[in-house]
C-alpha cells in the first residue's frame, strides 16, 4: 500500500472515532439543535469522503473493498455542495448505524 493510501486510511479513522466519540453521549435531539455540533460532524463526514475520493485516485482496489465508498464520496459532495439540503436525521442515522462499519471495514484494510 503506498503511503498516500495509507495517510488517507488513518485519517477516515481518526474522524470515525472521532465522530463515534463525540456522538457516544449525545442524542438526534442534541445533533438538531446545536449548530456547532452538526457542523463538526458533517466537516469531519467531508473528510472522510475527500479521503476516500483521494483513495480512489490513488488505489482503486483498496477503495473498491470499502463498502459504499461510492455513496461516502456522494455523500461529501452532497455536505459540501447541497448543505441547503440536508437531512438532519439521514446524517444522524449514518452516525448510529454505518461509522461503525466503516470503523471496522478501514481496520480490516489497514
Amino acid at each position: 500500500m503506498n503511503p498516500t493510501t495509507l495517510s488517507n486510511l488513518t485519517d477516515i479513522l481518526d474522524c470515525c472515532h472521532f465522530i463515534q466519540k463525540s456522538c457516544s453521549e449525545r442524542t438526534f435531539d442534541d445533533y438538531e439543535n446545536d449548530r456547532m455540533f452538526r457542523r463538526a460532524m458533517e466537516r469531519e463526514f467531508e473528510i472522510v469522503g475527500e479521503a476516500l475520493k483521494r483513495i480512489r485516485d490513488d488505489d482503486e482496489s483498496v477503495f473498491d473493498s470499502i463498502g459504499h465508498a461510492r455513496s461516502i464520496v456522494g455523500f461529501r459532495n452532497r455536505l459540501a455542495h447541497g448543505y441547503d439540503s440536508i437531512d438532519d436525521a439521514l446524517v444522524w442515522g449514518i452516525i448510529s448505524g454505518y461509522v461503525p462499519v466503516l470503523i471496522f471495514e478501514i481496520e480490516s484494510v489497514l
